[in-house]
């Protein structure tokens, strides 16, 4: 009998058993590599003695029937922070072939989800890695969870994996990042060793009865044919990482503060004429863990007031609101090489620009320069 045949007789059973129950549940598929044998007998009469004859044993091997699923287990995006290490991304593979499988992971960042998830991948993590849930907890423990396959997965029964990842300092305004896990079926029967990539026997060939066929009956993942196909042992399914504080709380203030005025030596400068006046920005960032990138502040001179040449600083320490410590000075070409900061001033616009190409969570810092009363 040809497979498709034999498939058609075994659906064909099942449903008149199913029937014949009353609508009770069907029992589980039968282990592949089971040998069923059957023998029949005839009963017949010659001159009033009855005749019992058999017939040869007829048996088969149950073939492999191989499907699985590979899904998502979020419902959202993992939410994770700039510069955050060991985010983890969760996935549920469920065996649903008739034995007992290895399956072979492979974590990957990919666009294929584009489409499928919503939102689009923008930024990249770093240092992919899979691990086994080994405690079923659904919980990633990275002192526990140090397998990166499945080994010997029975029959209608679920595990968790993970995919871990590291977050860095992407540019551009980073919002999501889609991951996937590839699963691919292999075989299973060793405990601690990874059994080979199953192949799939070829279907154009007549069932062999006395050896278990190998059939790929998983579906295609996403429906989509994207990254996977029906029928083809492998499974696929996409999560994503989402930054999800883009913005921080960030404040400027400013304050001034008289430095000289070419008369009182003893006593407080005063604002008079040629007084030269000091003014401090500084700029805090309020957010925990979450950087502020390429921060620019612009402080145009006032009227009734010039500009002290190279009197810009950047990069010092800003507490209270006051600068109390002035940072690298900067050329009012932009030239300055010192320091990771720059400034200038721009005379055309009467403006001074100070960047700081960094600013961490929960720290300040701060810019300064000088003018002239006139």
């Amino acid at each position: 009998m040809s497979k498709t045949g034999a498939r058609r007789l075994l659906m064909t059973g099942a449903a008149m058993a199913a029937m014949a129950g009353g609508g009770t549940a069907v029992a589980a598929p039968t282990t592949a590599g089971t040998i069923i044998t059957n023998q029949a007998t005839a009963t017949y009469t010659v001159n009033n003695n009855t005749v019992n004859a058999q017939s040869d044993v007829a048996q088969f091997v149950v073939d492999r029937k191989v499907a699985f699923t590979t899904v998502s287990a979020q419902a959202t995006t993992t939410k994770v922070a700039v510069n955050d290490p060991n985010v983890v991304t969760s996935f549920t593979i469920t065996n649903i072939t008739n034995g007992t499988q290895d399956f072979l992971l492979t974590p990957d960042q990919t666009t294929l989800s584009t489409g499928i998830l919503p939102g689009s991948d923008n930024f990249d993590v770093s240092n992919l890695r899979v691990f086994v849930d080994s405690n079923a907890n659904g919980q990633y423990d990275a002192d526990l969870d140090r397998a990166t396959y499945i080994d010997e997965l029975a029959p209608d029964t679920s595990i968790t994996v993970f995919i871990v990842a590291d977050v860095g300092s992407p540019p551009n305004n980073p919002y999501l990042a889609f991951v996937s896990l590839q699963a691919v079926v292999a075989a299973g029967g060793g405990v601690n060793a990874v059994g080979e990539r199953l192949v799939s026997t070829d279907l154009d060939l007549l069932n062999r009865e006395g050896v278990e066929d190998i059939v790929f009956a998983d579906n295609d993942s996403d429906g989509l044919g994207l990254g996977d196909l029906p029928r083809n042992g492998q499974g696929r399914a996409s999560a994503a990482y989402e930054i999800a504080t883009r913005a921080v709380a960030l404040t400027v203030t400013k304050t001034a503060r008289i430095v000289s005025d070419g008369v009182n030596l003893l006593t407080p400068a005063r604002a008079l004429p040629g007084a030269i006046v000091e003014y401090c920005l500084v700029v805090n960032n309020g957010t925990a863990l979450t950087p502020a990138t390429s921060v620019v502040l612009k402080d145009k001179i006032p009227d009734n007031t010039t500009y002290v040449p190279g009197s810009i600083t950047v990069g010092g320490l800003g507490t209270g609101n006051v600068c109390v410590l002035n940072g690298f000075p900067q050329n009012d070409d932009g030239s300055n090489t010192v320091g990771p900061y720059t400034g200038a001033f721009d005379a055309a616009n009467g403006e001074v620009r100070a960047t700081i190409p960094l600013l961490l969570g929960l720290t300040s810092l701060s810019a300064s320069f000088r003018v002239t009363i006139n």
